[in-house]
């Protein structure tokens, strides 16, 4: 491979602001697996936001991307799956897998596809140093014959319009909206982008905490939701404390210890078996294979509020929650799934396409 780009590429990224900014080109936020892609001729490479390879865990995209893309190019944009119109994270999750009859069992029953919404090198030029909207223009044209699953990003630089995509495109599953300045420079590993992102509150049971890297302090506390079954479940976390008040965290929830996790209702969280049928702490990860997942159990009694963005599949917090308060007016038997906004269901296909 030899191209005027050459991987690792780490990509653009974006920080979080309240509202969608004026005077900029706009795009949904898609959640999946950010990827740069490598053409050389016959040569494909996915590359993915740490730099390490994607390329062995999508060999059905492998393949579309050599017949859409340009014969020589670098293209940023997303790797998702789709079901039933809503974009499906965990579908996308099951690919990181060592097993490659697994990998290609699953490309040929969860195809993935990849959205295309930068380039940064056509033929022999780079394209890092060439504002956006180039680069944009650039892009349309290379994809403006592309078909399923390799798909064009799409893009306005109407206020109003994003501000509509931002409420409807959510039922699909999408995250918000990006915003990226007119002129921008491709800039690599640098929040020079902005996202919107959707954020809501919910009122939840503080049921354990895992320790920090650094020390005994506080590094996050796991969250529960009771199921209509009475049952509580494990639907996330929320872990950004300053280190002052990780401290003080273990001290205030000392009186909730428990020495002995039998009495507690995640109990079986060190049975792997266990996991299929509950949504419990620890369960085993594809990405982070040697982590700790033990945890300091509490009794469930006290209750904070907490902002997430949205649900995965309706039954935990898709990214970590960010703590808000405690609650000492709230009983945790009110914490229930009830209290959970729903966002309007949109078709995928009305963004994408069939």
């Amino acid at each position: 491979m030899d191209l005027p780009v050459m991987p690792p590429v780490k990509p653009m990224l974006a920080r979080s602001v309240a509202k969608i900014p004026p005077g900029m080109h706009y795009e949904a936020k898609w959640d999946g697996f950010r990827a740069i892609v490598f053409r050389d001729g016959g040569q494909v490479e996915l590359g993915s936001r740490t730099g390490k390879t994607l390329t062995r865990y999508f060999p059905e995209l492998v393949e579309a991307l050599r017949e859409r893309l340009p014969e020589r190019c670098v293209v940023d944009g997303e790797i998702v799956i789709v079901r039933e119109g809503r974009l499906d994270f965990d579908a996308l999750t099951e690919r990181i897998h060592p097993a490659d009859s697994r990998v290609r069992m699953l490309a040929a029953t969860t195809p993935a596809s990849f959205v295309a919404f930068d380039l940064l090198a056509l033929n022999d030029e780079s394209l890092l140093r060439v504002p956006l909207t180039d680069r944009r223009a650039l892009l349309e044209l290379a994809l403006s014959e592309t078909t399923a699953p390799v798909h064009l990003a799409p893009a306005t630089t109407d206020r109003e319009l994003a501000e509509q995509w931002f409420e409807q495109y959510e039922g699909a599953g999408l995250d918000g909206v990006i915003a990226k300045p007119l002129n921008l420079l491709y800039r690599q590993d640098e929040r020079a982008m902005f996202k919107i992102k959707h954020e809501r509150t919910a009122d939840v049971v503080v049921a354990g905490y895992r320790l920090h890297k650094s020390g005994p302090v506080v590094g996050s506390l796991l969250l529960g939701l009771y199921d209509e079954g009475g049952t509580l479940q494990h639907v996330g976390v929320c872990a950004a404390f300053p280190m002052k008040r990780r401290a003080e965290l273990v001290e205030e929830l000392e009186p909730l210890r428990m020495e002995d996790v039998e009495e507690h209702p995640w109990a079986a969280w060190s049975d792997e078996a266990a996991h299929e049928t509950a949504r419990l702490p620890g369960a085993p990860s594809r990405w982070s294979t040697k982590k700790d997942f033990s945890w300091v159990p509490l009794r469930p009694e006290w209750v904070a509020e907490v902002a997430y963005d949205h649900m995965e599949n309706g039954v935990r917090f898709r990214h970590t929650a960010r703590f808000r308060r405690w609650r000492p007016d709230r009983t945790a038997e009110s914490c229930t799934y009830a209290q959970l906004e729903e966002p309007v269901n949109y078709d995928l296909t009305e963004i994408l396409g069939p």
